[in-house]
């Protein structure tokens, strides 16, 4: 058995719905689908097996209010975590759908990396389940940029393709509209993997930022800003500050995955 959205086809969708459907079921036969994870035959494109579905653990409530991370079973709605109080982050809170091992590691290399952009959409899905909180209260969804000379390199930016599901068919009822444009990467940085802390933080530090012409988009907005992972939260961090700094009227995260190697 594979997780994956039944698409009911013929029940009522009329004759386009049910081209749409069979041309699919044709496409299947050529293209068998796989999982993205280890390769095994699945019931759609944009799923994964049963024993790769229990790879990806879920982060569940409760959690750090602000930060999103897993709290002790007993802890009250509305907990901060003790890095929350600490150093309160520039957005107002964090969420994301599971940790950043297991299954969620190669779902997320084979996404951005080996052009299985159909994960896009079990990838969204899920966030919407872990973050229906923060995409009902927020206006406009901001995918995290990249430079365009990546852009160029990769073809499509991951969490665009995210955020664009996210106001589409993985949430319609939260009612956000997609501004794929209003936050732009003006810098091109080193790849975050394998610096430290500090490092991180400096090499994305004035990175982003809202062009003059489409600071109308984001003035006075709650803006809910997507990514794929969130590490050290270095990057979200900074644009959230340049989305700020454009008059956002406050800032939320949502992520798929979380690396949370002390917790």
């Amino acid at each position: 058995m594979a997780y994956a959205q039944a698409d009911p086809g013929a029940q009522g969708g009329g004759v386009v719905a049910r081209m749409r459907f069979w041309a699919r079921g044709a496409a299947d036969l050529v293209l068998p689908p796989r999982c993205a994870v280890c390769g095994e035959a699945t019931g759609g494109h944009d799923a994964v097996c049963a024993a790769c579905w229990q790879g990806l653990h879920f982060i569940e409530p409760p959690v750090c209010a602000v930060l999103g991370t897993p709290l002790p079973a007993a802890s009250e709605p509305g907990t901060l975590s003790a890095p929350a109080i600490a150093a309160p982050p520039p957005f107002a809170c964090l969420r994301a759908a599971c940790r950043y091992d297991g299954s969620a590691v190669p779902l997320v290399r084979a996404f951005k990396y080996a052009d299985r952009i159909e994960c896009a959409r079990l990838i969204a899905r899920l966030m919407a389940r872990a973050g229906g909180d923060v995409l009902k209260a927020s206006d406009i969804v901001v995918p995290v940029p990249l430079h365009w000379t990546r852009m160029l390199a990769r073809r499509f930016n991951q969490s665009a393709e995210i955020a664009r599901r996210l106001c589409g068919e993985a949430a319609p009822a939260a009612g956000c509209t997609y501004v794929p444009d209003a936050l732009r990467r003006i810098r091109r940085t080193r790849r975050q993997v394998g610096l430290k802390l500090a490092e991180r933080a400096l090499n994305v530090t004035g990175a982003f930022a809202v062009p003059e012409h489409l600071r109308h988009l984001v003035a006075g907005k709650r803006v809910l800003m997507v990514d794929d992972v969130y590490t050290t939260g270095a990057t979200v961090t900074a644009a959230a500050r340049a989305l700020k700094r454009a008059g956002a009227d406050d800032v939320r995260v949502l992520v798929f995955a979380m690396r949370l190697d002390d917790v």
